[in-house]
């Protein structure tokens, strides 16, 4: 039986309550409930607890995460073995909600959440079934309609880029411009308590990633099945009423299953606004053409391509949308 106090990672933040919980010696697979333990020599590390706080793993604790996949162009890479993860066996933390998997590549960027943990096994209910978080998945009813919103879709050049300082000046204009009731989505990446806290902080009405539709991360790439998770997800969020949606791709445009999200959503939007966050001008006017070629025109274009006057302007002539920096939440006739 699992201690009822047991630490509780992010991205198993939909399970509710524990209680009476106990784990089996099966493999882990992606969403499954799992016990992991740090061993009694290890070393100290930090992750996103279900409170949305850092939470300490201190040696020998035994704590609650999930098997999954990352790709992250610019922290940590992993993967799940083929088979499960082994009970027995070590693996590594892969991001600080609570994906545990083998390490495929490392970063020189802090990964304060990046430490070796042994598998216990997976954990069952009261009732002996394994726990999956696609249990407790979010799904709209079938007679729910699209409320038409419009939709605002913030991509990015790759991770890091200012992406949800943007979506957060943007959800200030769309309040300033009288749209109160705003839904965000993190619509793929890997899963974040503290991004979709700081949406809220900035009065959204409603804020979900890919955890509330039952998967941990929307990686990899090119995974079958991913679009009845997309749809899911836009089912969900466009059927809300609101006055606007508001739409953050994580990772960059040809990651995460970024391009396989926006056919999705093309179907229901054909033409919504798109906002580009981009690291330099060069990768403004490459993610530019990228999305042309999609059918998505760029609205307007943000991020470090913006910090410099001459950058600025060199960005706005190359992409031929208008290039505005909101490192300082400058919300002010962005939308006009």
């Amino acid at each position: 039986m699992l201690d009822a106090g047991l630490k509780l990672t992010s991205a198993l933040r939909r399970i509710g309550p524990v209680h009476a919980l106990t784990y089996i010696g099966a493999p882990g697979s992606e969403g499954d409930v799992c016990a992991f333990q740090l061993a009694h020599d290890g070393v100290p590390f930090v992750v996103e607890a279900v409170s949305c706080r850092s939470m300490i793993v201190a040696p020998g604790d035994v704590f609650l995460a999930t098997p999954g996949y990352r790709e992250s162009t610019r922290w940590v890479a992993g993967e799940i073995p083929a088979g499960g993860l082994v009970p027995g066996r070590r693996y590594w933390v892969l991001a600080p909600s609570g994906v545990v998997g083998d390490l495929v590549s490392d970063s020189p960027l802090d990964n304060s959440h990046l430490a070796e943990v042994a598998f216990l096994g997976v954990v069952t209910g009261a009732g002996g079934d394994l726990l999956n978080i696609g249990q407790f998945a979010l799904i709209a009813a079938k007679a729910a309609p699209d409320r038409g919103a419009p939709v605002f879709v913030i991509l990015g050049t790759s991770a890091e880029v200012g992406k949800t300082t943007a979506g957060t000046t943007i959800l200030r204009a769309l309040r300033q411009a009288g749209r109160h009731s705003i839904v965000v989505l993190k619509a793929t990446g890997t899963s974040s308590l503290g991004e979709l806290a700081a949406y809220r902080d900035f009065s959204a009405t409603e804020a979900f990633d890919c955890v509330d539709f039952g998967l941990p991360t929307t990686y990899p790439s090119g995974r079958p099945g991913i679009a009845k998770t997309f749809d899911r997800a836009l089912d969900w969020c466009l059927s809300r009423e609101a006055d606007a949606v508001l739409i953050e791709c994580g990772g960059d445009i040809l990651g995460a299953n970024v391009p396989a999200f926006l056919a999705r959503l093309k179907r229901r939007r054909p033409k919504p606004t798109v906002v580009l966050a981009a690291a330099d001008a060069l990768g403004a006017i490459g993610a530019t053409r990228i999305l042309a070629e999609r059918g998505l025109a760029v609205r307007l274009v943000t991020g470090p391509c913006t910090d410099t006057p001459v950058l600025r302007r060199r960005t706005q002539e190359l992409c031929g949308a208008p290039a505005v920096n909101m490192t300082r939440g400058d919300a002010e006739g962005i939308l006009g």
